[in-house]
């Protein structure tokens, strides 16, 4: 009896130290915690994540077991589990070899974190830049938004990819100029801590617009230094950029970030391009846990632009290659931004996230894309303008229910509101950018959109299956200024969208996943109230099939084969105030990616995407989608921290695309080549940065235009097109401190 006793109590000791909880939190030496840093039990190789406010859960796990906390940008760190671990992770330059593959949803945030790492921004274009397959153009002296290629979708300036910095969105909907429209040059690039993007309709908390994917931007909580800087460029090109510190202490931080820009770049008509962009924020660690931020943003701009010029205008020696048909082209714009956040976290396993912000923002924009066909007497200049004022928020509160056998379940619900108030949006024959010749629309626009969501992430062994709702309810309204008598329209209309994601990741080197969901994009108001509420919310189908997979130490490869089915490409064409419907589309294709760390210091990263896009209402063989990409490709090579001395080199090529429904039209490609160098020595750093080294002669947005010029006697359908950038060098100055 006394041997049995004594066996039951040592099974039952044995039981219970197997048995034993490990909690902790995982931090940085700022007391910021980290997200989705792995706690790896070495013993078993059983793993856990760290949620948003830096805390995790070890369940069944005995204590003196040695667990590996990683966390890409730290040093791996080793500690001995026990109870309520504080754990502080040192800041490190990334090194692929300890990249793990995680059990993350979005799978290319790793790609983006190597590649802010290993190839640093200059301008707020190489941000976009840093999404696999994403290509942009610019066509209006650089104060226009940049038009934006993604996933077979020649998306203008943002109608299928959702842009937002600090959980405040970017694109601006029901736009004088184009539905969705993006402009990102109000961001300093220099404040961009990182970027959080992914590819489909795939995600619950991502919501108008995310068709092709999406972008989300998340600024610096902190500066590491001060610093001031000074770039001197060809074609009178100067910038001028001041960061600096105002309060940096454990807890508490506040900066503020200056930029000025000038340029008349390489075009032949001077473009007299003026940017001014102010950056302020404060960020407050309350307590253990819980944050607070504030930020205010203002920038302003104006630009004079070449405007796309026709082939034929070249090719007879009218204008050069980077010549102006109507010089007078150009614009002036402007925005402020107020975002707030504050996390809450409500106990160990619950936390809350909220996000408001208000907004301010001026358009003016003077274009002439067909010259003399309309007025033969004047030209066909237009002007679009609008005065915005737009506010929202979004709350999201997170749960984590933790059960045994390491299954676990975070489970997520948000709600939020925003509402665009657009005062005399107006479109107008305009001659030399100062007198109206004619009114062609002008009226005010309200649009609000209110949304809740959610959804549940169910862990267990190597497997995460995902699976959401969302639902979005939009009131237009719009009121006619032209019109005689009062006229105001208003529609309404919801639109549900579920998600379901499956990950299988057997190991830190390998990931499978399966994604699928239903996205939307909204049309412009216009267009809503004028179809009387008919297709204002088409439906976007999708399903990924991939997977990111590590076979060497320092290589990193993620693919994708993927589908997209459009309910309707149907927009309001702001330059012509007319409906222009497009019909079902269906799109497919496949994406290719690598990293690969060469040694301690060199960085290869390529990225190539295959995309077949078609019309389905269309008979074959016009059912072209015209400036739908189908080959693209970028690839850099990166040398960092040799000895002070870094450098890169960047490749990207479009390949030839239809630009019309019969593909009897092509938009020429190009490949081009960018070259930039950098030498720290101190506080002191000296660099250059070379656009299109071997000055290859290209086109950067092209578009198949009836036109006629003041010398012809009848109109010309042919390929308009915007230069792309000549040789163009540029000094680059640091001083920190």
């Amino acid at each position: 009896m006394k041997l049995l006793l004594t066996i039951l109590i040592l099974t039952f000791s044995t039981y219970c130290i197997q048995a034993q909880t490990v909690t902790g939190t995982i931090t940085n030496n700022m007391g910021k915690p980290i997200e989705g840093a792995q706690i790896n039990n070495i013993s078993t190789s059983v793993h856990t994540h760290s949620s948003a406010t830096g805390y995790f859960i070890f369940q069944k796990i005995k204590y003196g077991d040695t667990l590996e906390i990683t966390a890409s940008g730290y040093q791996a760190q080793k500690v001995i589990a026990a109870t309520n671990l504080k754990i502080i992770l040192q800041l490190k330059f990334i090194d692929l070899n300890e990249v793990q593959i995680t059990g993350n949803l979005k799978h290319l945030n790793t790609i983006s974190q190597i590649d802010l790492e290993t190839q640093p921004v200059n301008t707020s274009q190489d941000l976009l830049r840093k999404v696999p397959g994403l290509f942009i153009g610019q066509h209006a002296g650089g104060g226009k938004a940049e038009q934006i290629f993604l996933r077979g979708f020649d998306i203008d300036h943002g109608t299928d990819i959702n842009i937002s910095v600090d959980g405040m969105p970017v694109n601006m909907v029901s736009h004088a100029h184009g539905q969705g429209y993006a402009d990102l040059h109000f961001v300093i690039p220099e404040t961009i801590d990182n970027i959080d993007f992914d590819k489909g309709p795939y995600f619950a908390d991502k919501g108008n617009l995310t068709t092709a994917g999406y972008v989300a931007f998340k600024t610096k909580d902190t500066l590491n230094k001060s610093t001031l800087g000074l770039d001197i460029g060809q074609y009178n090109t100067y910038r001028m950029l001041g960061q600096f510190n105002l309060l940096n202490v454990k807890g508490q931080s506040a900066y503020v970030a200056t930029e000025y820009q000038m340029t008349d770049n390489y075009f032949n008509a001077p473009q007299n391009f003026r940017r001014t962009n102010f950056f302020g924020k404060y960020t407050a660690q309350l307590n253990s846990y819980d944050r607070f931020s504030i930020s205010l943003s203002h920038f302003t701009s104006n630009w004079d632009a070449s405007g796309q010029i026709p082939e034929r205008a070249v090719i007879n020696g009218l204008i050069s290659h980077f010549g102006a048909i109507d010089p007078t082209e150009g614009g002036n714009t402007s925005r402020s931004n107020l975002i707030v956040q504050y996390d809450k976290v409500v106990d160990q396993n619950s936390f809350i996230k909220n996000t408001a912000y208000l907004g301010k923002y001026n358009f003016e924009l003077y274009s002439n894309f067909t010259f003399y066909l309309n007025d033969p007497v004047n030209g066909d200049q237009i002007a679009q303008k609008e005065n915005r004022t737009f506010a929202g928020f979004q709350s999201e509160y997170n749960r984590t229910y933790h059960f045994n056998e390491g299954k676990q379940l975070l489970f997520k619900f948000g709600t939020g509101l925003r509402n665009d108030s657009n005062k005399d949006v107006e479109l107008s024959h305009t001659l030399n950018r100062s007198e109206i010749l004619e009114r062609l629309a002008r009226g005010d626009i309200n649009q609000t959109n209110l949304f809740g969501y959610t959804s549940a992430d169910f862990t267990f062994g190597k497997w995460l299956i995902n699976a959401g709702l969302r639902y979005d309810y939009f009131k237009f309204d719009y009121e006619d200024k032209l019109t005689v008598a009062y006229a105001r329209q208003s529609v309404t209309k919801g639109a549900l969208s579920p998600k379901l994601n499956f990950l299988y990741t057997p190991n830190t080197n390998l990931q499978f996943f399966l994604k699928g969901g239903k996205g939307f994009h909204s049309n412009d108001t216009r267009v809503v109230v004028a179809q009387s509420g008919e297709d204002i919310l088409p439906a976007a189908f999708g399903v990924d099939l991939g997977l990111v997979w590590k076979p060497l130490p320092r290589m990193i490869v993620n693919s994708a084969l993927w589908y997209l089915y459009l309910a309707q490409e149907f927009v309001y064409v702001g330059d012509e105030a007319i409906v222009e419907p497009s019909g079902r589309t269906k799109r497919k294709g496949v994406d290719l990616g690598l990293r690969y760390q060469l040694n301690n210091w060199l960085f290869l990263n390529g990225d190539y995407t295959y995309t077949y896009a078609r019309a389905m209402d269309e008979a074959p063989g016009e059912d072209y989608i015209p400036l739908a990409p189908i080959n693209t490709f970028a690839a850099g090579l990166s040398a960092k921290n040799l000895k002070g001395f870094s450098a890169g080199a960047r490749m990207r090529f479009l390949g030839n695309r239809p630009a019309d429904e019969t593909n009897t039209v092509t938009a020429k490609g190009y490949f081009v080549t960018d070259l930039s160098a950098n030498y720290q020595f101190k506080n002191f750093s000296v660099g250059f940065n070379i656009d299109n080294v071997f000055n290859v002669k290209w086109k950067e947005t092209q578009f198949l235009t009836e036109s006629r010029l003041y010398s012809e006697a009848n109109a010309v359908e042919e390929i308009h097109y915007t230069a792309g950038t000549s040789f163009f060098s540029r000094l680059m100055f640091r001083y920190s401190f």
